[in-house]
């Protein structure tokens, strides 16, 4: 199969606003399962709610369309019910680290085998443009019209904090490198967390100084330096800085096999007793 493949082009021209990195995101992700040779039997795509929460509609996939803030939750039941598919959950930053931050953290801790990208546009894009967990500080959004004063979640730091093996951040300035990072983490057999940084252009590039796709591109570009660039600089040179590539990729069994040897030793007690 081809990329184009796995995606439903009759519903095209695509739902997002113009400047939106989603279509990027989603562009990665289905070059990552024609590099896999992933089938459309044996992939599922599960969504939470928002703006990228619609990306299962122009999935050829099998799909899970879930509540706000759960898709992590239905995933790790859809993977751990049939091992054999190949589960990617896809959720914006609100969605996933702020409403959903909760289901996020645990299934880094528990490690089941399964893929989250997680869009960051740095607020709720689909309901108007309030403040997420990712929101940067000083930001001006529709319910922090005079500038955020919290500071924000950086989702890689948490999910490596939580215990997840595989950590990496993309920007869709750059798709090349987004889906090398994407391919890399379905190949993980472990809970594999990418983080896709794309400024939402119709509410936090507007409200603070950014209306365009262009500028917001900019802006991402001027404060992103490399994993290998970042091992060379000061931390008071990286505190305004967006670490980006693979963070974290380390060897660890997985939910799932732990299980299944459990399953396996009880069957061996019970056939020799």
């Amino acid at each position: 199969m081809k990329y184009m493949d796995y995606l439903r082009t009759e519903l095209f021209p695509l739902f997002w606003c113009g400047g939106c990195g989603n279509g990027a995101v989603l562009g990665a992700i289905a070059r990552s399962f024609e590099t896999l040779g992933y089938t459309k039997e044996n992939t599922v795509v599960v969504t939470g709610i928002g703006c990228w929460g619609k990306a299962d509609d122009y999935v050829k996939t099998n799909a899970f369309h879930g509540t706000h803030g759960r898709a992590i939750a239905f995933a790790t039941g859809i993977k751990l019910a049939n091992p054999s598919l190949n589960v990617i959950a896809l959720m914006g930053d609100g969605d996933g680290a702020t409403i959903g931050g909760n289901h996020f953290i645990h299934g880094a801790r528990r490690n089941v085998d399964i893929t989250a990208v997680i869009v960051n546009n740095y607020n709720y894009g689909m309901t108007g443009g309030q403040l997420s967990g990712t929101t940067p500080e000083n930001s001006k959004t529709t319910t922090s019209r005079y500038g955020h004063i919290e500071g924000a979640f950086d989702i890689c730091k948490l999910a490596e904090a939580a215990g997840a093996p595989y950590v990496a951040r993309a920007t869709t300035d750059n798709p090349v490198v987004m889906q090398h990072l994407i391919t890399d983490g379905l190949k993980k057999k472990s809970f594999a967390f990418i983080e896709a940084i794309a400024p939402c252009p119709t509410h936090f590039g507007r409200n603070n100084g950014m209306p365009d796709a262009v500028s917001l591109m900019n802006w991402v570009k001027d404060k992103s330096v490399s994993a290998q660039q970042a091992k060379t600089m000061s931390a008071e040179s990286l505190e305004d800085k967006l670490i980006t590539g693979k963070l974290v990729d380390k060897e660890c069994e997985d939910y799932g096999t732990k299980y299944q040897k459990i399953v396996e030793s009880l069957r061996v007690k019970e056939a020799s007793s």
